[in-house]
């Protein structure tokens, strides 16, 4: 087993604490928290040793889980990375891309592991229909969310759209060519709410669009290719898949047929394969533990989180 240990016990640094704690793959050694009242807080709720140092911290584990605030995770990688320790970081993995490529250099020239906590490549739904997804030439997402003052600290892009960014970068297997974007400040002094352009050397074309002043929730994504149409709910964790293919000479009654212009017929048929409830968090955390212990390359590496922070600063320069 791993020992672990987390910086930061805010909201998700309390549920990184929980899992860890229950996961068979770590040994939880205990927490740092800059706020000393909360770290005590927490230690005496539910029973973590709180540190009263990052240095402590790091010098009694194996692994760094980062779940700080954004502007902090260079400095607690650095550390980190200094002593030999293996670091999880959540998303976004800095404030800046050279912040970003300082630390996988450092991470390359101590020979250790890194992960970045884009938690979406671990939804069920998406799991469920990432392998049908092949060359989409078009791709939709909608995330949209009620408003809520944490992570009004940063543009709706790094605090949600920067999700969906890394899931299109990992299935369009093609350069960014072009960046476009528009956003709006309604009540933070950052954009709560933007739409993006990304267009790719291959013709793929995604349209996102985010919002922290929604009414309600979502969380879509659409991804269109050739022959198929892929819907993945990720908030609901739900997927569809609809395929098209030659139709058959003699279709049966029931068959859904579509003739184009040309007299080509194509069969519509739903391939919706099954989803697997899983926690996404906990699952995350232990791929990287196996990453460590198989020493085979994570799940999301620095690299893709360095090119999703990248995107999502192009589309942040586009509202200056």
């Amino acid at each position: 087993m791993l020992n672990a240990g987390v910086l930061g016990a805010g909201h998700l640094g309390k549920i990184h604490l929980r899992l860890l704690n229950q996961s068979n793959k770590y040994n939880l050694i205990g927490f740092y928290d800059a706020d000393a009242d909360n770290g005590k807080k927490v230690e005496e709720e539910f029973g973590y040793k709180f540190f009263d140092s990052i240095e402590a911290l790091i010098d009694a584990v194996d692994i760094v889980d980062i779940v700080t605030p954004t502007l902090s995770h260079y400095d607690c990688a650095k550390q980190a990375i200094a002593k030999g320790k293996h670091i999880f970081i959540e998303k976004p993995i800095t404030n800046t891309v050279e912040e970003a490529e300082h630390i996988r250099e450092l991470l390359a020239k101590h020979d250790i592991r890194g992960q970045v906590g884009h938690v979406e490549r671990f939804n069920p739904a998406f799991i469920a229909v990432k392998n049908d997804i092949n060359s989409p030439m078009f791709i939709e997402t909608h995330r949209l969310a009620e408003f809520n003052p944490r992570g009004t600290d940063v543009p709706v892009v790094l605090d949600l759209m920067i999700h969906d960014i890394d899931i299109i970068l990992s299935v369009v297997k093609s350069k960014v060519k072009n960046v476009s974007a528009s956003g709006v400040s309604v009540i933070s002094d950052t954009p709560d709410i933007a739409n993006a352009r990304i267009e790719f050397e291959n013709g793929c074309v995604a349209n996102l669009t985010a919002s922290r002043i929604s009414l309600k929730s979502m969380r879509k994504t659409r991804f269109f290719q050739k022959d198929a149409y892929i819907s993945v709910d990720f908030l609901e964790k739900k997927c569809e898949v609809v395929k098209m293919k030659d139709a058959p000479e003699n279709p049966g009654d029931f068959d859904m047929i579509l003739q184009n212009a040309e007299g080509i017929k194509k069969q519509i048929y739903f391939d919706n394969p099954e989803i697997s409830n899983n926690n996404a968090i906990l699952d995350e955390l232990e791929t990287f533990a196996d990453a460590i212990n198989n020493n085979t390359t994570p799940v999301v590496t620095l690299h893709d989180g360095t090119e999703a922070l990248r995107v999502a600063t192009q589309i942040i320069n586009c509202f200056k």
